[in-house]
């Protein structure tokens, strides 16, 4: 393209010493076929070259040559830890596993005026690649969301997130997790499994501030018993704390459609709080029969939505069966003259199209059937909570996240003269069980 189109158009003229070739001279002839050769050789280069990293990348070894903020590299490439920069990674974990998102992290890390990955990498090497020198402690939402994705603080080394189209391009393709490859315990892990766990879970449930620039307790975690929308909390400077309180999402934007499923939050906080006293306890002093009450509720319900799934795989599979038979006999009629060509597209079309229909709600229920097959209960991870915290006092935002993955709220019931609340609290590693359930008893007036 640019010895034979784009030189020749902007009068450029073109010299290879080492080559021989000069565009002004009329005996080139051979250099398009030196240009495939080195083509060639450029290509089989650059597969040897991927096909050594490929197996270094599949033996565990690091690939990148830049150490993750929070470790160092030693002279033969392992991973060790700075022992400056790691207490500020573990502050982060610790910060989102309280529930705080991203940006408030960034903020907070600004206020303590601790130094940037990109300032402290500057500071040891002198690389400006990343420095600000007008704010050398001017953390961004998008480092710290780097940080909370990266495997590499669990002690794993992940090679190849990247990978590029071809050997001619330079930009950089971010592989699925299926492609990487994780190879686990390679070196000291900064954040525990559970914390990382806890840490993922409550970025999914993202969660926007109030107008007020604060976030609820239990924002991200309060769900509708009856149309499963999240709870929002209501609040105004006016207000005493005991006045906020969280309302149906779905009830505050189209009343009618279902109820408030108002809780005040100091109800919420006592009767959780009561709640997480008692499991704790009951799996502090019989921790055998706390996991055999966990193990055989988690199991009962697997069982049910793994026999409810079966009967209706089972269904569709008959009724894709009969499909296919209902097709084979239209297809028999239209050629022996009893169904015309145009009744047999009509009626072949729909029943195909419900076959793929089927098809598709078939291959969901596969995947359920063999979850269900798969999973148990991480009772090992719940217990280890259970020893890092003791009986609290107090319910505060990282002891309320690590244990709890959700709470449902039931609408109030005043049938019995009395107005009596019922909320269903779902643990992280082990779901709901017998004691999960709480219930608020109020006179009504």
């Amino acid at each position: 393209m640019y010895t034979e189109i784009r030189f020749p158009e902007f009068d450029v003229r073109f010299i290879a010493v080492n080559d021989g070739v000069d565009s002004e001279s009329e005996d080139n002839d051979f250099t398009p076929f030196r240009n495939i050769i080195n083509e060639w050789y450029a290509k089989d280069t650059s597969k040897k070259i991927r096909a050594v990293f490929k197996a270094k990348g599949m033996s565990g070894k690091r690939l990148s040559t830049q150490a993750p903020y929070g470790y160092l590299r030693d002279k033969e490439g392992n991973l060790t830890v700075d022992t400056e920069a790691a207490p500020v990674v573990r502050l982060i974990f610790q910060l989102a596993a309280e529930g705080n998102g991203p940006g408030k992290i960034a903020r907070r890390l600004r206020e303590m005026e601790i130094v940037t990955p990109g300032t402290l990498e500057f500071e040891r090497t002198g690389r400006t690649r990343r420095y600000d020198p007008a704010n050398p402690c001017f953390w961004l939402s998008s480092t710290v969301v780097f940080i909370l994705n990266n495997r590499d603080y669990l002690g794993h080394t992940v090679n190849f997130k990247t990978t590029k189209k071809s050997y001619k391009s330079k930009k950089k393709i971010q592989n699925p997790e299926e492609k990487q490859v994780v190879s686990e315990n390679t070196h000291e892990a900064l954040v525990s499994q559970e914390t990382w766990e806890i840490v993922q879970k409550n970025r999914e449930n993202r969660r926007r501030p109030t107008r007020m620039g604060d976030m609820g307790l239990f924002s991200g975690l309060l769900y509708c018993a009856d149309c499963g929308r999240p709870l929002n909390l209501n609040r105004t400077k006016s207000w005493a704390r005991e006045q906020d309180n969280y309302t149906c999402g779905t009830y505050k934007r189209k009343k009618g459609e279902c109820t408030a499923h108002f809780i005040r939050a100091v109800v919420l906080e006592q009767l959780v709080l009561e709640n997480l006293r008692e499991v704790i306890a009951f799996a502090r002093a019989d921790t055998e029969g706390f996991i055999r009450q966990a193990m055989s509720n988690r199991i009962e319900a697997q069982m049910q939505e793994q026999a409810q799934a079966r009967r209706t795989l089972e269904q569709q599979e008959r009724r894709i069966a009969e499909i296919d038979g209902i097709i084979k006999r239209l297809y028999e009629d239209n050629i022996s003259g009893k169904l015309t060509d145009e009744r047999f597209s009509k009626m072949s079309a729909d029943y195909e199209q419900e076959q793929a229909r089927l098809q598709v709600s078939a291959r969901e229920l596969r995947q359920t059937v063999e979850a269900c097959e798969q999973q148990s209960v991480n009772m090992d991870s719940f217990i280890k909570l259970v020893k890092k915290y003791t009986v609290p006092d107090k319910l505060f935002p990282e002891l309320l996240h690590a244990f709890v993955e959700k709470i449902v709220v039931h609408a109030p019931d005043k049938s019995s003269g009395h107005r009596t609340q019922q909320i269903d609290i779902h643990y992280n590693f082990i779901g709901e069980m017998e004691l999960s359930h709480a219930i608020d008893k109020k006179e009504t007036a």
